[in-house]
């Protein structure tokens, strides 16, 4: 797993402001809530087209396939997984939003990425406004009951503190009695209820969890010394502590020692258990964009390739 990531030579990002990122993408982001590429096949990153494949386009459900677009809910900015270009702007980009078009295009449909608050992503599917969320969630048994997950990405917990570590976060305990933010909703909210346990066997206070509706504020937080640390997964902290003020700012503590043990667990996209069709095709599409290169170049664009996983499984969390 990456432990510190660098910017793409074709990507420039001048600034990064409450987690959203300022940044001209190398190609292939679209304005948030419309479709994501063309029906046929599209260039998801630059120099990589995708091709639709009929036979899995034809696996498709009827529904569909004649309004020929998926719905897709994403909590957004979430870096590198799904930001927008630039501050004030509609246009996405992202590892998740360039898997999607990948995907998407393979299907022989279109994708489209509605931003959503990330505790309300589920709720969203199982009420059926939309098909498919994609949104760097971890795979969970219990979320398996909303949504059935493909998975596809692999990703450990990480702390985003302040730069130097002026706290000296060097082990879990040592946020015990402290405050630390973390989104709502989220494994690692769950994962911080967990941490409790090793404070008191340590005989410390418990951690002081404040929950904000978005990492970007937990962020917010952490600059504004009301909370001392932000858990969150570590590929999101490496690249926000790389690219907020040109690395000046944050840094990144990462390891079992000070996140706490924890379970590799995927993360899936989550699909509507009312379509099981199209959670076949999109498991048959991401496996063929793992045999054929796609999919590592896409992570290799964020500089992320470690996070690879294989296999495209389904409901492979714990």
């Amino acid at each position: 797993m990456p432990r510190h990531l660098t910017l793409s030579t074709c990507v420039s990002v001048p600034l990064l402001l409450a987690g959203s990122l300022a940044l001209t993408a190398c190609g292939g982001a679209e304005e948030a809530g419309r479709p994501s590429g063309p029906a046929t096949s599209a260039e998801v990153i630059p120099g990589v087209t995708v091709k639709t494949d009929p036979k899995l386009h034809a696996g498709l459900s009827a529904p569909i396939r004649e309004r020929g677009v998926v719905q897709v809910a994403t909590d957004v900015p979430y870096p590198p997984f799904e930001m927008f270009t630039q501050a004030g702007s509609r246009q996405m980009t992202g590892i998740d939003y360039d898997l999607g078009r990948a995907i998407a295009a393979r299907l022989g449909v279109t994708f489209t990425f509605s931003p959503q608050k990330f505790d309300g992503l589920l709720p969203a599917v199982q009420a059926g406004k939309f098909d498919v969320v994609m949104s760097a969630m971890t795979d969970k048994k219990e979320r398996q009951t909303a949504v059935d997950f493909v998975d596809y990405l692999n990703a450990g917990p990480g702390w985003l503190v302040k730069k130097g570590n002026p706290t000296g976060l060097d082990e879990i305990t040592d946020v015990c009695g402290k405050p630390v933010g973390v989104q709502s909703g989220t494994n690692h909210q769950q994962l911080l209820k967990e941490r409790q346990a090793t404070c008191k066997a340590a005989g410390r206070p418990p951690i002081k969890v404040l929950a904000f509706a978005k990492d970007s504020e937990a962020q917010l937080a952490l600059r504004s010394g009301r909370v001392v640390a932000d858990y969150l997964d570590e590929v999101t902290a490496a690249w926000v502590a790389s690219t907020t003020d040109d690395g000046k700012t944050f840094a990144t503590v990462t390891g079992d020692k000070a996140v706490g043990p924890h379970s590799p667990s995927p993360m899936g996209i989550g699909i509507s258990k009312t379509d099981p069709r199209l959670a076949r095709s999109v498991q048959a599409a991401l496996q063929s964009l793992m045999d054929d290169g796609t999919y590592i170049k896409i992570l290799e664009k964020y500089h992320v390739p470690g996070i690879a996983i294989p296999k495209a499984t389904v409901n492979a969390g714990l």
